[in-house]
């Protein structure tokens, strides 16, 4: 039986991202695939009042059952009130790759779904993307779509090369579609290992530096549909200090190189309202499992393990609301006197 993300407690993207490109901040969206995430996020994001989007790939969905999910966002909703009673957030689908996955979230009380046909030809990615708008729009269900694409692996989502955003073609884009929100491509990338060494510099510590986010593209993107709410996926930093932590505990991330947390700061304040962070959350719960099994070679009772990573992921969320996406206290800015 379908079920509306209303009824769940949930809200759609539309108030925030319009909050967001007048504020000069941009929406943190984390990925989450288990109880643990899900309470760093909600717990980070209500500590620091920033709204905030729960992302599910398709592959996370499978992992937790779609029905299971869809109460673990209805008691994230009921945690909420407790917590920071005027703070909202949707639940979205990451990187849906058909009608029928986005159309089953929806039907599922997701109020928000991405579809991205970033593999087919403009006038095939269009046509797919206004289905799933049709489909969405008749139950207030925001959509995202995709131009470009991004290199790397992460989850499902995979691509051996990156192809940037045209900006000539995003107006047409947004106008066939009736699309929501529209995510680009303008070097981000999925994964833990985003670049190769070979196309960093190395700064004065040897540290690998990546090279620039292509803001030009994004610029022009901004001057042909102004205002229109923008995404950028494979967002996150992949922080030095967790990678150490897990190549000094047995790991192998001898290549691990992310966006420099600067640029990302620079693209929450233009049209950028929303910015996907997935491999950072899974770096740091990987650290600090490792560093416990580690150091507590005997330990075995999984909340000694997965307690401490999930109280060090809500502290990089707070750090990344405060310092990075520009959203902490945006939440009683939105929702505060409703």
């Amino acid at each position: 039986m379908a079920v509306s993300y209303k009824e769940l407690g949930l809200v759609n993207t539309r108030e925030m991202f319009a909050a967001a490109i007048k504020g000069g901040f941009a929406v943190p969206a984390y990925n989450f695939n288990n109880m643990e995430q899900l309470q760093a996020i909600v717990m980070g994001c209500a500590e620091s009042d920033s709204p905030f989007i729960l992302q599910v790939s398709s592959g996370a969905r499978k992992y937790a059952n779609q029905t299971l999910l869809r109460y673990m966002a209805q008691g994230a909703v009921e945690m909420m009130k407790e917590v920071n009673p005027h703070l909202r957030f949707a639940l979205h689908l990451d990187h849906g790759d058909t009608f029928e996955l986005c159309k089953s979230c929806i039907d599922n009380g997701f109020s928000s779904v991405m579809i991205d046909g970033s593999k087919y030809n403009f006038e095939e990615n269009a046509a797919l993307t206004k289905k799933v708008v049709e489909y969405a729009h008749q139950f207030d269900v925001t959509v995202e779509g995709e131009l470009g694409v991004l290199a790397g692996i992460e989850d499902e989502v995979s691509s051996e090369k990156s192809h940037y955003t045209q900006p000539e073609e995003v107006e047409a884009f947004v106008a066939k579609t009736g699309v929501d929100s529209l995510a680009i491509s303008i070097g981000t990338s999925h994964g833990a290992m985003k670049f190769t060494p070979e196309q960093c510099t190395r700064n004065a510590d040897g540290v690998l530096v990546p090279p620039p986010l292509r803001f030009d593209i994004l610029e022009e993107i901004e001057k042909r549909i102004p205002g229109f709410p923008i995404v950028l996926h494979g967002s996150s930093s992949v922080l030095p200090k967790y990678v150490k932590i897990i190549n000094s505990n047995g790991g192998a991330l001898k290549d691990a190189v992310g966006i420099p947390e600067e640029q990302l700061r620079k693209a929450a304040k233009s049209a950028v309202c929303k910015i996907n962070i997935d491999s950072d959350g899974r770096l740091v719960m990987t650290a600090i499992c490792r560093q416990i099994f580690a150091e507590k070679p005997a330990e075995f009772d999984p909340r000694k393990y997965l307690g401490p990573a999930r109280e060090e992921l809500k502290k990089m969320i707070i750090a990344k609301n405060e310092n990075v996406l520009g959203s902490a206290g945006k939440g009683k800015l939105i929702w505060g006197d409703k």
